[in-house]
């Protein structure tokens, strides 16, 4: 069982998308615009398959549905998490999430959508929307009907490193300049507020939700004013948040300094973000360039990491 379970990335084109995966993690992007890396995931839009070792070749569901051992025998219809990198060379949608209940009575019994964003890089200048200034629905269905965007949205200055948790209800959107690394909860339920009018390929505008997104959106919700990471350190561990979902934590492993991670979940799922280094489980030793994504299944050894790199950890 110290076998890890490393994973082959699915791409999807964007209209919001650029090509900064090419140059940051040396993948090697179908053509066009390409905003999201599908890192990790089982979900039937974007099935990672597995490379090399005993599953070479299966697919993350096959092996949920198959092998269940390998996750803990968790209870469940799915692989709960999904593993994302964000290309935002232009503004995403204005949009907003449902939680497990309303996903599960809308949507053909989807999961809900809680997500979070650790920030990889932004340039400069950019911002992000986390959250609303409307009281409730009324005020807010209004606001959008006159275009009264600044007046409804809470924009947030971000850097290089931030870290934002959004749960369902909150109102959000990554804007252009940024490349994020984001773990939700295993569904693509997306309702769109607003779209800045602009036009697919085809000529035709993208859908909007706003009936939904009023049903969902939890207008009680504090808006952030930073996404500046505060938890501590300890021994090259930071948790950035503990959901009842998932559990996120970022490992800073230094050439002088390695960390150990204890597996003691029913899975794990990484990826090597800066830099690069190696992880050993018990007796089994794996080189981790830059880029890398793998699961660390149950009753595994605990991880090792040696080298000069970052990676963001998540489990449920």
């Amino acid at each position: 069982m110290n076998e890890l379970i490393f994973l082959e990335p699915v791409f999807h084109g964007k209209l919001w998308g650029g090509r900064h995966m090419e140059a940051v993690y040396g993948y090697e992007l179908p053509e066009g615009p390409v905003g999201e890396c599908w890192a990790i995931s089982a979900h039937p839009h974007g099935d990672c398959r597995v490379m090399g070792g005993e599953w070479d070749g299966k697919y993350l569901s096959a092996l949920w549905d198959e092998h269940r051992e390998l996750f803990g025998n968790l209870e469940g219809d799915r692989f709960p998490l999904l593993i994302k990198i964000l290309d935002a060379q232009d503004d995403l949608s204005i949009q907003v999430h449902p939680d497990d209940a309303y996903a599960n009575e809308h949507e053909n019994g989807s999961l809900g959508k809680r997500e979070c964003w650790y920030i990889l890089h932004a340039r400069e200048d950019a911002q992000i929307v986390v959250g609303q200034h409307a009281a409730n629905r009324d005020e807010f269905a209004r606001l959008v009907e006159e275009g009264r965007w600044d007046d409804l949205l809470n924009r947030v200055p971000v850097h290089t490193g931030d870290f934002f948790q959004v749960d369902p209800g909150t109102v959000h959107a990554i804007l252009g300049g940024t490349l994020v690394l984001e773990t939700q909860e295993s569904s693509d339920v997306t309702y769109r507020v607003y779209d800045f009018d602009r036009h697919q390929p085809d000529g035709s505008l993208r859908e909007l939700h706003l009936a939904q997104s009023l049903d969902v959106i939890d207008f009680a919700m504090k808006a952030p004013e930073s996404g500046a990471i505060t938890a501590p350190e300890v021994d090259g561990v930071t948790t950035l948040v503990s959901t009842s979902s998932y559990v996120v934590d970022r490992l800073v492993v230094r050439p002088d300094a390695p960390v150990t991670y204890a597996q003691s979940w029913p899975f794990l799922c990484a990826s090597v973000v800066e830099g690069s280094g190696t992880v050993r489980v018990g007796d089994v030793s794996y080189d981790l360039p830059k880029g890398t994504h793998f699961v660390a299944p149950a009753g595994c050894a605990d991880l090792v990491f040696e080298g000069d790199m970052m990676l963001i950890v998540s489990h449920v």
